[in-house]
């Protein structure tokens, strides 16, 4: 298999049409999930010429994290609904390709396990605040005494979104045998894990004071995920976090809303450089990398294709997901003239 949309075809055959269905659909008419796709197909390259070398180095580090690429594993839930070893075949994937894994605060697998299947994976964790903070607390400390290295808060989820297809489907709750496996054993009436779309664990009330809370909480770098306008950009750079993920939630939350790509910029110049800026959704290509970049991302993270990748094989599907965007990435960017990320610039994409 040679593209990404190889590999969804091939999860698709292997999957149980409801799960399939699950992590491949969007919100209501599922707009925003193409657009976050089609909006990539509309930009055009312009390469720069005579600026060529031997070697390109593809490698970075993000908030003290080193990845060997710009292109990181982003939160996705419930990977042992794609693939027997869920989580775990991930992150040694995220591991041998030299990545970074944010891992999803609704893993099928707990935290702990995963960080002793990689010791040598950049952990990342991403995290819905809880109404109840004493509860949140308890989850930062034991992803803390795991390993994680920073945390990613989901900002973008006060409810839920209407997936129609899981509806549809009526896919509500896991598989017997299957939990939300971080929250296991932690504060008091809880569900024992067996929370299902984490629709009982989302903060209607999530403002900059918990961000706030947070922080002083935790030593860990603190980014936001699910930003889209820029005066979200400026005040989150005002309060103090240390990075910004550009997301939609691919297309699952809010239907209609803008592609990501197509906001970036406004983003990037909002903050300015004060932090990294990383986006996700829509990514499936090495230009798709490259066009962010150019557009003032610091990487990228991918989340549907490393599922794709799971389902179809496992940790080496993965690894062949993760490696074939390496490799057209960096294809990409030598026909762009550059020889490292930093060299793409704005100018080098036209709409």
């Amino acid at each position: 298999m040679r593209t990404i949309a190889e590999f969804e075809a091939a999860a698709r055959e292997r999957l149980d049409p409801a799960h399939y269905d699950y992590f491949a659909g969007g919100a209501q008419d599922e707009i925003t999930l193409r657009e976050n796709e089609t909006a990539f197909q509309r930009l055009r390259l312009l390469p720069r010429v005579l600026r060529g070398g031997d070697k390109r180095d593809l490698s970075l580090t993000l908030l003290g994290a080193p990845s060997s690429m710009p292109i990181l594993v982003a939160p996705t839930a419930f990977h042992r609904l794609a693939h027997p070893d869920g989580e775990l075949a991930t992150a040694r994937a995220a591991a041998r390709a030299g990545t970074i894994m944010i891992v999803s605060m609704a893993a099928t697998t707990a935290i702990e396990d995963i960080a002793a299947a990689a010791p040598d994976l950049g952990l990342w964790f991403q995290l819905y605040l809880q109404p109840d903070l004493e509860f949140t607390e308890a989850i930062v400390r034991r992803a803390e005494n795991a390993g994680v290295r920073a945390f990613v808060v989901t900002v973008d989820s006060p409810v839920l979104g209407r997936r129609e297809r899981d509806d549809r489907n009526a896919f509500h709750d896991l598989p017997p045998g299957l939990a939300v496996e971080n929250l296991r054993d932690i504060g008091e009436n809880r569900s024992g894990g067996t929370a299902s779309h984490v629709r009982d664990i989302v903060m209607s009330a999530l403002n900059w004071d918990h961000i706030a809370w947070l922080r002083s909480k935790t030593k860990l770098p603190v980014l936001i995920k699910g930003v889209l306008h820029a005066e979200d950009a400026r005040l989150a750079v005002h309060h103090g976090v240390a990075g910004i993920v550009v997301s939609n939630h691919g297309g699952r939350q809010l239907d209609t809303v803008a592609a990501t790509i197509d906001v970036l910029p406004e983003i990037a110049a909002a903050v300015g450089g004060a932090v990294p800026v990383l986006l996700d959704g829509g990514i499936r290509r090495g230009t798709d990398v490259v066009k962010a970049l150019a557009l003032g991302a610091d990487a990228v993270g991918v989340g549907r294709p490393v599922v794709w990748g799971l389902a179809a094989g496992g940790r080496e599907g993965v690894t062949q997901v993760l490696e074939l965007l390496r490799e057209d990435f960096d294809q990409a960017l030598a026909l762009c003239g550059g020889r490292r990320p930093a060299d793409l610039t704005p100018d080098q994409v036209r709409r």
